[in-house]
């Protein structure tokens, strides 16, 4: 029942906001769930430009924004929902993998889940390596990246390199949201800092 309470919640603020954002032209039509294309809102990225300020919160809903890491390189791993399985893999996978060879790399993982939910999911799967934030306040991460997938409220999976002037050297949209991100791809985007 309080799982069914969030939900509907979210799925209620999520078509509020989605008014507010326009189709995302760089990335639409390269993402699909179940088989069925998802339209993606938001203004898109590209490799080489400015990564695009965000504004989310942590587990304590705290502001969190990308200048908060300023002159840091950072990995940013986005995903839909940790409490499902693909979500969770990548995450820990980022946690254990990637954070002892990269320890001087900032690591976000950023999700539409509420921040109860990451602090849960986080203590119980033992995330202590990479900061989860969430973009369930006021969207700015979905809309400034162009991730917020209409009429579902969550995030399309991602994963974007950003150099220490935070420079897009690296994006990777996962075209299938049932479907884990190129790992190898990532690593070598990061040993290229």
């Amino acid at each position: 029942m309080h799982k069914a309470i969030i939900l509907a919640t979210a799925l209620f603020s999520a078509q509020i906001f989605a008014t507010d954002f326009k189709e995302n032209q760089i990335d639409n039509g390269k993402v699909n769930a179940n088989g069925k294309p998802v339209t993606l809102l938001g203004n898109g990225v590209k490799v080489g430009q400015q990564a695009p300020d965000f504004k989310v919160v942590d587990g304590s809903f705290v502001p969190v924004t990308l200048t908060d890491f300023k002159d840091k390189a950072v990995l940013i791993s986005v995903v839909p929902s940790l409490d499902t399985g693909i979500c969770s893999l990548q995450t820990k996978h980022f946690n254990e993998k990637v954070a002892g060879e990269f320890g001087d790399v900032v690591m976000l993982t950023i999700s539409a889940d509420l921040p109860f939910a990451q602090k849960r999911f986080c203590q119980t799967e033992g995330i202590d390596k990479i900061q989860t934030l969430s973009d369930s306040v006021w969207h700015d991460f979905g809309k400034n990246y162009g991730l917020y997938i209409k009429d579902m409220g969550l995030l399309s999976r991602a994963v974007f390199v950003l150099n220490k002037e935070h420079k897009i050297v690296y994006k990777q949209l996962v075209e299938n949201l049932a479907t884990e991100p190129n790992y190898d791809q990532t690593l070598a985007a990061l040993k290229a800092l």
